[in-house]
């Protein structure tokens, strides 16, 4: 029993991530820890696309001439490749996101969602 949980950690840490993400984004009033807990969301999904392109024993696909290539003893390097991609997004929507939060917080007292909703009169 131990052996299963210990051999999946990387899988456990992700949930963990993933729920801790939720909560912050979901359950939050603050507009600043929403996006910290939109960042952690965003990191746990990262973490688990690599963790599922993981493969034991294989190498990098790089081939020397003249040798014959099995594909099976290759790592995948698209979800990689993909995950860069999105920390670049992640870190382009986290800028836009601390640059509308800077702008809010000049023309409204706090960063309180509901207090926000409230000065603008709309009902929360």
């Amino acid at each position: 029993m131990l052996d299963e949980i210990a051999a999946r950690f990387p899988y456990w840490a992700i949930a963990v991530l993933l729920g801790v993400g939720l909560y912050g984004t979901i359950g939050k009033r603050s507009l600043v820890k929403k996006l910290i807990g939109l960042n952690i969301f965003q990191v746990a999904i990262i973490l688990f696309f690599i963790a599922g392109s993981l493969k034991t024993g294989a190498t990098v696909p790089i081939t020397v001439l003249g040798e014959h290539a099995v594909a099976a003893d290759f790592v995948n390097p698209l979800p990689h490749v993909l995950m860069l991609t999105a920390i670049v997004v992640s870190v382009a929507v986290t800028g836009v996101a601390l640059s509308f939060l800077v702008r809010l917080y000049r023309e409204f007292p706090g960063l309180d969602e509901e207090q926000i909703l409230e000065d603008l009169g709309r009902p929360s």
